[in-house]
């Protein structure tokens, strides 16, 4: 920018001019100047999305925690698809554009990206009945004939594009109205045949729709990031820094235990089952377990969870152990708990939400956040004792032992002599409460997203 400016000396006809030269200031001080990082982000579950306990989603988290590190505010334009949130981009709204977004030759033709945090794979998605009536498809060529969509502006309306070169027949179509996770929820439904949705869109998505099955790759691994406004670069080199330092702290590693350790972990039997449970069974149970969670100070998802994975909602349920109930309590917990009679449902649900409370309170003052729920879970399974042995095996292997990521690596060596030798508890089944914990957050995120809506739900 030029001023002129004039010297009250001078007579001349002329006026003499100064130049100043004023550079604009970069996107990184404007936005610390105005105190807000404003972000147009794509309403997803794997983005951002807002539960029962407030705004969620892995690239929301982590766009609060960048905020946090600029010490400023974070404002969210919340769109539904990769369409919508590219053509404000376009427009120039927003700091950062979050979507999921992948790294391509013509995005990055258009955009500037800032630095990756995330690998994903681009996959074929397709109607579990498609492998009983033998037309679910294996290669490129078996998409021919096929009702295909994908979400336009999308990278993988680019690939398929790219694919049509070579095999002209290929025929999809590209939709503006709807997110990648409502295509999966079409072809769950049987209204389309196919989708194509990054790997970890499948992975979450796969827990409320159990009747898609991933087909085949069309891509190799791909960066996502964000893309950045101005055209500049002092952004996107201080998100690089503070990246590797969250990467370095742990912390990156922790949030993608969170959102994605147990998204494989269930197949569409179990999934299956557990829908039909939802309509069938819950809803006799449902206020139960609202008014005995509030109680106890327990979010009722997390009960619900714990209580389906434990007896199924079966109020009769009983193991070769003798445990029973919708709780599955043994008789000398029923009777600490006050429980006189474990088959009455009530009795049982509020018995184990006891139980467990009495489990996160002593579960040790150093593990935070989400993790105590995990602990406690785990203790409520195999015990305290044997979770104490395994945050100290966790310090022997040079582990954070308050860390649910680093104790879920451990807890499976108290089955083996050489580790639980020299420890206090001696031998435990690890593994059992590891994936007891995994299963309880697996049904408490479908339970999640099964009522953010209740009006949909009830339907």
């Amino acid at each position: 920018m030029l001023f002129n400016i004039k010297s009250a000396e001078d007579t001349s006809t002329a006026d003499p001019v100064v130049e100043v030269q004023v550079e604009k200031p970069t996107l990184l001080e404007q936005i610390k100047a105005k105190k807000e990082l404003e972000v147009v982000i794509v309403n997803g579950p794997t983005t951002y999305f807002v539960g029962p306990i407030g705004k969620e989603g892995f690239e929301y988290i982590l766009l609060s925690k960048y905020a946090k590190h600029l010490g400023v505010a974070l404002k969210l334009d919340v769109v539904s698809t990769v369409n919508e949130a590219l053509a404000l981009t376009r427009e120039g709204v927003g700091d950062i554009t979050s979507g999921a977004l992948s790294r391509t030759k013509e995005r990055e033709e258009i955009f500037l990206f800032g630095p990756s945090y995330f690998s994903v794979k681009e996959e074929v998605v397709c109607h579990q009945k498609m492998i009983r009536d033998g037309s679910f498809p294996r290669s490129l060529e078996d998409l021919v004939g096929l009702k295909i969509v994908v979400g336009e502006d999308t990278s993988y309306a680019e690939h398929l594009v790219a694919f049509q070169q070579e095999l002209p027949e290929l025929v999809f179509e590209e939709s503006a109205e709807f997110s990648s996770e409502q295509l999966l929820g079409l072809v769950s439904q049987g209204k389309i045949d196919c989708s194509v949705v990054d790997s970890n869109i499948f992975a979450v998505n796969n827990r409320y729709y159990p009747a898609i099955r991933k087909s085949f790759d069309i891509s190799g691994l791909k960066e996502l990031s964000w893309i950045l406004r101005e055209g500049e670069e002092a952004l996107g080199e201080d998100m690089r820094r503070w990246l590797n330092e969250y990467k370095n702290s742990g912390e990156m590693a922790r949030l993608i235990d969170h959102y994605y350790s147990y998204t494989d972990s269930f197949n569409y039997v179990n999934l299956t089952a557990f829908h039909k449970r939802l309509k069938t069974r819950l809803p006799k149970y449902k206020e139960t377990f609202v008014k005995a969670a509030q109680k106890y100070d327990i979010p009722w998802t997390l009960l619900t969870a714990q209580s389906y994975q434990e007896s199924h909602w079966d109020r009769l349920a009983k193991s070769p152990t003798g445990v029973r109930g919708m709780m599955m309590l043994t008789l000398p917990t029923a009777k600490e708990m006050g429980v006189k009679y474990r088959l009455n449902a009530a009795q049982s649900i509020y018995g184990g939400a006891k139980y467990f409370a009495k489990m996160l309170k002593d579960v040790a003052p150093d593990v935070k956040g989400v993790d105590r729920y995990k602990f406690a879970y785990a203790a409520y399974n195999v015990g305290m004792g044997h979770l104490i042995d395994a945050r100290v095996l966790a310090r022997k292997q040079g582990k954070n032992p308050n860390r649910w990521k680093d104790i879920k690596t451990v807890l499976p060596l108290l089955s083996q002599r050489k580790y639980y030798k020299d420890l206090k508890y001696g031998y435990a089944r690890g593994q059992e409460p590891v994936a007891y914990v995994e299963a309880i957050y697996e049904y408490h995120v479908i339970l999640e997203n099964k009522y953010k809506n209740k009006a949909n739900y009830e339907k």
